[in-house]
This record gives structure tokens, sequence and C-alpha cells, in this order.
């Protein structure tokens, strides 16, 4: 086993015990809209994917195959985390169907790069880029999990008037 494996698996088990510890309490007490807001503002931030693409994060030697796919991937899933987030601020009623599409379309970018990466053998070449799957896929996946427990709940998403 690698060491980015090791990190990414650890960082993952934290992420998930800080879940536990903090978030696991609320899931039970706050609407589905107070738990969904921080999630997509924090899958916002997933342009960062797009470093793949930066000879000055990685080293030379990346390879395309895994780096367009995983940074497009990101952006593709931050620009629907926002989508779904203003949806949600904004009370539409299709909010909820924006959230699956974001949190779908996130979980499977994630699962997509992490084959990808280990097919070629990325580890090699992420240079400064390395943070990204050692840190913050784990959280990613973490709260996507925790996005799909929500939408698979039997809660409902209170629509009022703006």
């Amino acid at each position: 086993m690698n060491i980015l494996t090791i990190n990414l698996l650890f960082s993952t088990l934290i992420f998930a015990l800080a879940a536990w510890i903090y978030v696991g309490p609320k899931l039970r007490t706050l609407d589905l809209k107070t738990l969904l807001i921080p999630i997509l503002l924090l899958h916002t931030f997933r342009h960062l994917g797009l470093m793949f693409l930066e000879p000055g994060a990685t080293l030379p030697g990346l390879a395309p195959e895994f780096a367009k796919p995983a940074a497009y991937g990101d952006f593709l899933a931050a620009i629907l985390a926002l989508i779904a987030l203003f949806a949600l601020l904004k009370n539409f009623r299709f909010s909820l169907l924006l959230v699956w599409i974001f949190n779908i379309e996130g979980t499977l970018d994630l699962l997509d790069a992490i084959a990808i990466a280990t097919k070629y053998q990325a580890i090699h070449s992420m240079g400064a880029a390395y943070w990204i799957p050692a840190f913050w896929v784990p959280a990613l996946l973490v709260t996507h999990f925790i996005t799909f427990r929500l939408l698979l709940g039997r809660r409902k998403l209170e629509i009022t008037a703006a």
C-alpha cells in the first residue's frame, strides 16, 4: 500500500469521525436546508481541482488521462453545487433535484478520479496538488455520504416564500 492510499483512508476515517461527533447529533434536530447549505458551500471550492491542469502545481509527466477528467469533473461539481445552493437559498421547488444531480455527479467524479489516478500512477506527478487526494477528497467523500443520507431520509424540504 502506498502513502497516498494511507493518507486518503486515514483522512477519510478522521473526517468520518468528526462528522459522527459533530454532525451526527444535528441530523435529527436541524432542518434539511440548514444541513445542506454548508455542505454545498464546501463543494463550491471544488474549482480547486483545476490545479491538476496547472504545471506549477503538478510535476511534469502527470497523465492527461487523469488530470483532465479530474480537473473538469471537479469544476463541474463546483458549478452544480453553486446552482443547487442558489436554488436552496431561493427556495426553488426543484432544489432537491439539483442537490441530487450535484451529489451523484460529484461522488462519481471522485470515485472515477481515484480509479484513474491509480491506473495512471498519478501519485508520482501530483507535486503540490498531492494535498487534494490526501486531504480534500476524504472531506468531500464524507460530505457526499452525509448528503445521500439526508436525501434518502424521510425529511422534506420546507419551501417558504422569499
